[in-house]
């Protein structure tokens, strides 16, 4: 079975995408330029808000959880996993993960990219202020 959330975000003139290993997407103002890992700002949907059926096929082990970021155009689709103990918690920030790491703002985990995988065209869309469409599916056993 498949579920999907949207989430609207904007891009920031400190997005780097520079983080090896995370990517994330916020709900904040602002960006810092230590914020290597963010991609999009002023999410207008944070974790805390996603439905009960997404959250529970997200903490299936066996779940496939894809990220498709759309930007002026230009497209790039992470995908990985989900994990028992995703917990959509937060109430500020999205993050992908390449680690098996979780906490309340995990949405991924074993993810197949990170910010600095992500085509150099589309983050400097961002860094130009953009708008940003993250969506997440989960399809479960």
């Amino acid at each position: 079975m498949e579920h999907e959330v949207v989430i609207e975000a904007a891009g920031h003139e400190n997005v780097t995408a520079e983080h090896a290993s995370t990517l994330e997407v916020t709900s904040d103002d602002f960006l810092t330029p230590a914020g290597d890992c963010v991609l999009g700002v002023e999410a207008d949907t944070v974790p805390a808000d996603l439905d009960d059926d997404f959250v529970a096929a997200c903490q299936s082990a066996d779940a496939t959880i894809t990220a498709t970021l759309d930007v002026d155009g230009s497209r790039a689709v992470i995908e990985g996993t989900g994990h028992p103990d995703l917990s959509f918690e937060n109430d500020r920030s999205h993050v992908l993960r390449t680690s098996d790491y979780v906490d309340d703002r995990t949405v991924m985990v074993g993810a197949d990219a990170a910010a600095g995988d992500i085509d150099r065209d589309l983050v400097a869309a961002l860094a130009d202020g953009a708008d940003l469409t993250l969506t997440l599916t989960v399809d479960s056993a």
